[in-house]
């Protein structure tokens, strides 16, 4: 089983994604958070196999939520973001994430995506 916390200020969002976790056998989201706080507390309480980041949150943004689940040897990140711009994804990897998937990117690659970090690999 491949559990998920899942992390993203808009409640639609998470509500997509989870639902779109939610098809594929053996992923399961264990736990939200609606900014990088919350998802750094999350990921230390539930530790799952992979954390799914929002980049742009109140409170703490995703990039800085990464780079303390990282620093607390948490479990692997994989940042969702609606920028696809060098900046947000050079900010991921020097973050410490696993990998950088697109919110519009079609189900199956997100699918992939968290298997592949959940493996120990990036994306």
């Amino acid at each position: 089983m491949v559990n998920v916390v899942l992390v993203d200020d808009q409640q639609l969002v998470r509500a997509g994604v989870a639902f779109i976790l939610s098809t594929e056998p053996g992923v399961r989201v264990v736990a939200e958070a609606e900014n990088g706080e919350l998802g750094v507390h999350a990921a230390m309480a539930h530790a799952p196999d992979v954390v799914m980041m929002d980049v742009r949150m109140p409170v703490m943004d995703g990039l800085e939520a990464t780079r303390r689940i990282r620093e607390a040897d948490g479990p692997p990140v994989l940042v969702l973001t609606t920028f696809d711009d060098d900046d947000v994804l050079w900010g991921a990897v020097q973050a410490g994430a696993a990998g950088f998937v697109l919110k519009d990117a079609p189900a199956d690659d997100l699918i992939r995506a968290v298997r592949a970090v959940a493996d120990g690999g990036s994306w």
